[in-house]
This record gives structure tokens, C-alpha cells and sequence, in this order.
């Protein structure tokens, strides 16, 4: 018999939160593809506290896997679109790490090993929000009529800075999350005293 989806004793109001849920996880990547900035961020944080959410509402562990990684491709796809879209200087980077991270979710999800998460770092997200983010600086608080080039002349100008910001962080979420597997809300908790 298959695998249940949802683990017993799971109410409907539960269900129906879960549903809701994937459905944002799945409907926010569609955002990305308007609002870069917001939906992005929107996104990151769902996908830093959706585990912490739908598992223990009842969705089992061994649905959860697959659906995030489908769903972390499904925004995968949209930040590659919005790049080549918006002619982003930047579009084949992020086309080159959105296909080494694709490798390992198909490795991930052909095998079930989650280290290979960990090979297979997502330094494309994280490289999508930065430039989101200073996109948005130099086009809605600066106001500069030529945002878009500034904000790239930025991004050249601190590559490596950035770069080392991103890779040093993704590879320590990449331990947290795939090999030491820490609960991060027990993890800020700690370190926040709690």
C-alpha cells in the first residue's frame, strides 16, 4: 500500500491549512515572476518555516520532502526567468546554478539521500535576492531613473564581497539543514537564550 499522505488523526482544519500552505509554496513562485523583490523574500521565508508548519499539522515527513524540493524548483524557475526576461547581466550565472542545483533535487529525489542536498549547494537564491534587493534600493528609495544599471554597477563593484557573504552562509545552511539536521527554530532559540 502506498504512503500516507497525511499522518492519522490529522483533522480537517488541519488539512486544509496544510492545503493552503502548498498552495503558497507553489503560487509564490508565480509571484516572483511580477514582484521580484517581495515575492522572493515572501518565499524565502515560507520556505524557511513551512517544515516547522506542515509536519506538525500532519503532513508526513516523506510527502514533505519531494513536495519542498518541487516546489523550491518551481522558484528555481521563475528567478531564471525573471533574469533572462529582464536581461539581467547575470541571467547565465544564475542559469548555471539553477542547473548544478537541479542535479542534486534529481539525486536527492531519485535516491532519498539528503547529503546530497549538501553537494549540491542553492547558491542561486541566495544570489537572486541580493540582486532583488539592491534592484529595489536603487529603484525605490533612491529613485534613480537608470536603477537597473546602477544596481549591477553595485553588484560588480562588491562581486566578490557578495560572492563570499553568500557561499560562506549557504554552505552553513547547507550543514544546519542536509548533515547536522538542526531544527532552526531550536537553534535560534538557543541562540537567542531561549
Amino acid at each position: 500500500m502506498g504512503q500516507r499522505i497525511l499522518t492519522a488523526g490529522t483533522s480537517p482544519i488541519e488539512a486544509a491549512a496544510i492545503a493552503l500552505i502548498i498552495a503558497a509554496k507553489f503560487g509564490l513562485p508565480l509571484l516572483i515572476l511580477r514582484f521580484p523583490f517581495a515575492a522572493g523574500w515572501a518565499n524565502f521565508v515560507l520556505d524557511s518555516v513551512d517544515g516547522d508548519l506542515l509536519v506538525p499539522l500532519g503532513l508526513s515527513e516523506a510527502v514533505y520532502q519531494p513536495v519542498d524540493k518541487l516546489a523550491d524548483w518551481a522558484t528555481y524557475v521563475a528567478i531564471v526567468v525573471v533574469a533572462y526576461r529582464n536581461r539581467w547581466p547575470t541571467k547565465r550565472l544564475m542559469l548555471g546554478l539553477f542547473l548544478f542545483r537541479s542535479v542534486g533535487q534529481v539525486a536527492f529525489l531519485v535516491t532519498g539521500n539528503e547529503l546530497i542536498l549538501a553537494f549540491f549547494p542553492n547558491f542561486l537564491e541566495p544570489v537572486f535576492l541580493v540582486t532583488a534587493s539592491i534592484l529595489a534600493y536603487e529603484r525605490v528609495i533612491r529613485r534613480l531613473p537608470d536603477w537597473q544599471a546602477q544596481g549591477f554597477a553595485v553588484l560588480h563593484r562588491y562581486r566578490w564581497l557578495i560572492g563570499a557573504v553568500i557561499v560562506v552562509y549557504k554552505l552553513v545552511d547547507e550543514y544546519i539543514t542536509h548533515i547536522g539536521n538542526i531544527d532552526r527554530s531550536e537553534l535560534i532559540q538557543r541562540l537567542l537564550g531561549g
